[in-house]
């Protein structure tokens, strides 16, 4: 949704993640919602990048999940509340990704398994860990890799080792390898 959002606008993604903008006034001091009429051009864009964004939101739901997010009065309260309604508080996410950081490090093939399957099961784990704000660089992934295949593959996995630059070779080369 992220990515769908921002190839429209960024400044409709900024609003989601931060709230709607609403142009202000000062006047002695005293710092007053702008009237509309006075908005310019630009200001009336900004503020704009909510409606869309709600638009957007409620456009892409059932009808169920609609209602949760319709009584909502801004698309980051939209986003919000799905977003503790499916992902859980923040403690639920930190315990969800303690968990996955423990799925990662026992992370092995299992017998039988081929490379293809192996790879999906990695790369969901991955995935979901780097949704909750765990970042991995390319050798640490690739390392990560080249230490669960079981002892039939010790040889391409040393030779693999040993010809490839593991700093930067992504995890799709490495697994294709």
């Amino acid at each position: 949704m992220k990515i769908f959002v921002e190839s429209i606008d960024k400044g409709i993604l900024y609003a989601i993640q931060n709230g709607h903008f609403v142009p202000m006034l000062e006047n002695d001091k005293v710092i007053s919602e702008k009237p509309w009429s006075q908005w310019t051009e630009h200001e009336s864009k900004k503020a704009q990048y909510d409606c869309i964004a709600k638009n957007i939101i409620a456009f892409t739901l059932n009808f169920d999940e609609f209602f949760r997010v319709s009584p909502c009065a801004s698309a980051k309260e939209m986003w919000d509340t799905l977003e503790v309604t499916h992902e859980g508080t923040n403690d639920v996410k930190r315990a969800r990704k303690h968990v996955l950081i423990k799925e990662y490090e026992m992370f092995r093939m299992q017998k039988g398994e081929i490379i293809a399957e192996v790879q999906k099961r990695f790369t969901h784990i991955v995935n979901h860990l780097m949704s909750l704000e765990k970042r991995f660089d390319k050798e640490e992934l690739n390392i990560k890799i080249l230490k669960f295949p079981d002892k039939t593959w010790h040889p391409k996995v040393t030779s693999i080792s040993e010809s490839k630059d593991l700093t930067s070779m992504t995890i799709t080369s490495l697994l294709g390898s």
